[in-house]
């Protein structure tokens, strides 16, 4: 039987670092992560956040380095998926490997989903759009309770994903709370009207490919 490397990971603990080839897959099983570049001055854009049962760099395995680094947010648990292990997985689990590939073509999908969010909306409505994005993804894996969810993000990790300064950052957090939209206390976000929230970002989730709306059966 196929098996993998499990284990917890501490808070900012770096998986794969720039530079570095890929030797497998890492599977998050608990916590949050994120893929991100520094720039030469010290800037940090985040390209990508990673919830309990993302899979982190699929897309990079046949690479022959990463461009970009992975790192936890939180303390996680990954599990690590071998090369050898990919290669009985591909053979001899065909649904497990048409899930890794949708995966990764979802996870494609949500990068396109924000580049247009950088390109085309306000502050407001970028933070509003990964929220929402955010909020569903949870609610995908069944971490989502009475309109609410862990978010342990400051608004340093929000800004980086959406190109904004933290000023801005704050600023448009703030006109969501008073809208009456959203509230974040204790590292937890709470949705207060949904659809309102998803019209001020023009948000169709589509792209994340899921099948139901928060809350519905």
């Amino acid at each position: 039987m196929l098996a993998a490397k499990a284990g917890p990971i501490s808070g900012r603990t770096v998986l794969l670092d720039r530079g570095t080839r890929p030797s497998g897959i890492h599977v998050l099983l608990d916590g949050w992560a994120c893929r991100y570049t520094l720039l030469a001055d010290g800037r940090r854009r985040i390209v990508a956040f990673y919830l309990p049962g993302d899979v982190c760099d699929f897309d990079v395995f046949l690479l022959a380095g990463m461009d970009q680094t992975i790192a936890a947010i939180t303390p996680a648990r990954v599990a690590v998926v071998d090369a050898p292990m990919l290669a009985g997985l591909a053979i001899d689990h065909p649904p497990l490997t048409q899930a890794l590939w949708w995966e990764s073509l979802t996870a494609a999908a949500i990068q396109r989903a924000w580049t247009l969010n950088v390109g085309q909306r306000s502050a407001k409505q970028r933070i509003a759009h990964l929220l929402c994005e955010l909020y569903l993804r949870m609610d995908r894996v069944g971490l989502v309770q009475d309109g609410s969810c862990a978010l342990p993000l400051t608004q340093f990790h929000l800004g980086d994903a959406c190109a904004l300064t933290s000023i801005h950052t704050n600023r448009a957090l703030q006109e969501l709370r008073r809208d009456g939209l959203l509230s974040l206390e204790a590292r937890r976000l709470t949705i207060h009207d949904w659809p309102a929230l998803v019209d001020l970002a023009a948000f169709d989730p589509a792209y994340l490919q899921l099948p139901k709306e928060p809350g519905t059966s």
